[in-house]
């Protein structure tokens, strides 16, 4: 492990320098690894840890997502199965679902989690809130995580571009006395840049907060806000939408993630830097006291149980293509796709 200083605080990480591919597939050599849910993470992991060597199949229901997977190269009856054969066959089961669809596959899984099998989760939102979900593995198996910081379209991407994407790992539950060692192997197989160490509740309740809030949530609350007020007083759709997002995600955020927030406003008018550093303390006064709020809720399992309660309802799909539907039609974000259009890459 290699001591990294992160803001004057010291941690370990794991780096593939230190944890080399070679290492990882020596270590899984023996393992079928069994992908089950090719949806949001599926895909990449299991097509990384393929193009990376390992021996991988994938469990996934009939439908669009299992013709998606055939068009990824995964062959029916070879590398590509039923959950409920993937999950015989697998000794290291990657439970990729959703938690929605966790729940109702669990029985299936549990059923074929025989003694020395690992279970694997990126998310610890099953196992943070077992006491809702109900999902308890046996005391026999290892129990791990690998979560990326980021979309497994992303992780597949960075991946095909010679990149890593960041993820954190934890170690739930350990049988093997091995469970360590094939939590950072598989990190390594499936892409990651560098991997630091957490628990499965702070994963869990780190990314609920997350989601809801600066990745997400608070993120489009904070856009429309702005670009609202703009165009209630006098400024057209155009004007409106570069000055709240274009600008944002075109210029600036790619110099505050090249060298951080203080570089970026280096590097903008001192008019502008005045006003950043003026404002960002009120927003940050007005601000904490919702995300002390939203992490008390997730902490508590409202969040969870909103979540669980939400996506079990039958026309929980339909439900859900609405609102997205309002989003994509919004003003903004019909503003947006004319001004993509504009970009001089697209001209």
């Amino acid at each position: 492990m290699a001591k990294m200083n992160f803001g004057g605080v010291t941690e370990e990480v794991m780096t593939r320098e230190e944890f080399p591919l070679e290492k990882a597939r020596e270590i899984l050599k023996n393992e079928t690894i069994a992908v089950i849910g090719y949806g949001v993470q599926g895909p990449g992991q299991s097509q990384n840890l393929r193009d990376n060597g390992f021996n991988v199949i994938v469990g996934q229901r009939q439908g669009k997502t299992y013709e998606k997977a055939v068009a990824d190269g995964w062959k029916p009856g070879e590398t590509l199965f039923s959950i409920e054969e993937a999950v015989e066959k697998g000794t290291i089961i990657m439970c990729l679902l959703s938690d929605a669809a966790v729940l109702s596959v669990w029985p299936t899984i549990k059923a074929a989690l025989t003694p020395g099998k690992t279970l694997y989760f990126s998310h610890g939102f099953a196992i943070c809130w077992n006491d809702r979900t109900g999902v308890v593995p046996p005391k026999d198996i290892d129990v791990v995580m690998v979560a990326p910081k980021g979309s497994g379209t992303s992780l597949r991407s960075m991946f095909l571009q010679g990149r890593g994407l960041n993820s954190s790992y934890a170690v739930y539950q350990d049988a093997s006395g091995k469970a360590l060692d094939k939590t950072l192997a598989l990190g390594i197989g499936i892409g990651s840049g560098y991997l630091f160490e957490t628990t499965f509740q702070r994963e869990a309740t780190s990314d609920l907060t997350g989601e809801r809030g600066s990745l997400m949530g608070a993120i489009q609350g904070l856009l429309l806000a702005q670009y609202e007020v703009l165009r209630e007083n006098g400024h057209t759709p155009s004007e409106a939408f570069n000055e709240t997002v274009e600008e944002l995600t075109q210029s600036l955020m790619p110099l505050f993630a090249e060298k951080g927030m203080d570089w970026m406003y280096a590097n903008c008018s001192t008019t502008a830097q005045r006003g950043a550093l003026d404002w960002y303390p009120r927003f940050h006064d007005a601000i904490k006291p919702i995300m002390q709020w939203l992490y008390m809720s997730v902490k508590l399992g409202n969040e969870a149980q909103i979540s669980m309660d939400s996506n079990s309802k039958p026309d929980y799909r339909a439900g859900l293509e609405k609102e997205l539907a309002a989003l994509r039609e919004s003003e903004m974000w019909q503003t947006a796709v004319t001004v993509r259009k504009l970009r001089p890459e697209n001209n």
